[in-house]
């Protein structure tokens, strides 16, 4: 490892789950580690409203091997999460995880990347410089393994950990990655796979998600790929079909949504004419029968047909038969 990977990320910061708003959702999870690790900037808190909340976070998993579907899923996934002050979580790895980090990163967004193994080693060293943006723009490198020289300080074993015949503790890296999984999902408040084999690690992430009780979205896929596989399986099975992401975004922040629909219904109730917004705002109201709304708007007959006919072509309203019409 050069000097210069060393002197960049020479400060390590050891902390409790509960000592951090960022990492204290880990103290409720399943196999809750007793200590983390990392380097950079852990997220902060944020203010709305008046009042001080954690920052949403979703978790984008996927393949290794991904395609270019994937890629393109996953990226534009990850910078309209970021345009939003949204943090984005994942792994590290090739494939979907570092194009999560990427695409969040090209949008000036926060990502945490959650490690599988030593705090003071990077893999796979292809992202040595992946891992170093992710500090520079205010992110942060995530592990709960201490560094490498101070593995036997202490006695207790996390996860994954095992002591050898000579009483150096080791890692045993098939299971590691497997447990970091629980706190990729911990950290999320949902998490998205957009591409997974039938037995991919990713699938691992999404069941420790739903046994903590957070939304799982996946990416639906050509039924005929092995890559998606697993996302149509966990759809299947009740996961959240992911198609844009507006999707994410309104279960984030559903009360955003909420006043959009509602701006975007009242704007649908404006017509061209103040006739035709007269039909408009009567048909929202429930009447539907053109003497109804004729009645209750005091519209002569002729007036009418006429502006529920260029209302038609407008592709306002539509017709029902027999007079009774309704919103488009």
């Amino acid at each position: 490892m050069s000097t210069l990977f060393n002197n960049f990320f020479a400060k390590i910061n050891q902390i409790s789950p509960l000592e951090h708003n960022f990492t204290e959702v880990l103290d409720a999870i399943a196999l809750k580690p007793k200590t983390l690790y990392f380097r950079g900037k852990l997220p902060e808190n944020m203010s709305k409203n008046g009042k001080t909340l954690r920052p949403k976070t979703v978790a984008i998993v996927g393949s290794r091997h991904n395609t270019k579907y994937g890629e393109e899923v996953a990226y534009r996934l990850a910078y309209n999460l970021a345009q939003k002050g949204v943090v984005v979580i994942s792994g590290l790895a090739y494939g979907i995880d570092s194009i999560g980090h990427r695409g969040c990163l090209a949008a000036g967004g926060i990502t945490v990347a959650v490690l599988g193994n030593p705090i003071d080693q990077i893999h796979p060293t292809a992202h040595i410089a992946l891992a170093r943006e992710i500090i520079q723009k205010n992110g942060a490198i995530l592990s709960e393994y201490p560094p490498s020289v101070d593995k036997n300080q202490d006695n207790s074993l996390s996860p994954g950990e095992y002591y050898d015949e000579s009483g150096k503790k080791r890692l045993e890296y098939k299971t590691t990655f497997l447990y970091r999984n629980r706190l990729i999902a911990g950290l999320a408040d949902a998490v998205v796979v957009v591409e997974a084999a039938e037995q991919s690690g990713s699938l691992n992430t999404a069941t420790h998600a739903l046994n903590q009780g957070k939304e799982v979205f996946a990416v639906p896929g050509n039924i005929t790929s092995p890559y998606s596989q697993g996302c149509n399986k966990l759809i299947k099975q009740g996961a959240i079909p992911y198609t844009e992401p507006r999707d994410v975004l309104e279960f984030l922040f559903p009360e955003d949504y909420v006043k959009s629909r509602k701006h975007l219904k009242q704007q649908n109730l404006i017509g061209d004419t103040d006739v035709e917004t007269l039909i408009l705002t009567a048909l929202s109201n429930g009447l539907r029968s053109g003497e109804e709304i004729m009645n209750q708007t005091h519209l002569p007959p002729e007036v009418f047909n006429a502006a529920t006919t260029l209302l038609e072509i407008k592709s306002r309203i539509r017709p029902l038969g027999a007079n009774t019409w309704a919103l488009i």
